[in-house]
């Protein structure tokens, strides 16, 4: 599982491990969903690893 959170002033999206709290602009992924996100284009989309993800080769 994770978080998927959008900064509209930076054009930025993160995802990273699932969040302990709920915020506005943020949305939880099954895990097959969080490794098929992409950003917007023209948005920068930044991956923080989660506990027990596997690098990709």
């Amino acid at each position: 599982m994770a978080t998927l959170t959008f900064d509209y002033g930076d054009s930025m999206a993160v995802l990273g491990p699932l969040s302990l709290v709920r915020e506005p602009h943020s949305f939880d992924l099954c895990e097959r969903h969080a490794r098929l996100t992409s950003a917007p284009q023209g948005w920068q989309l930044v991956r923080l690893r989660t506990m027990g993800a596997q690098p990709r080769e």
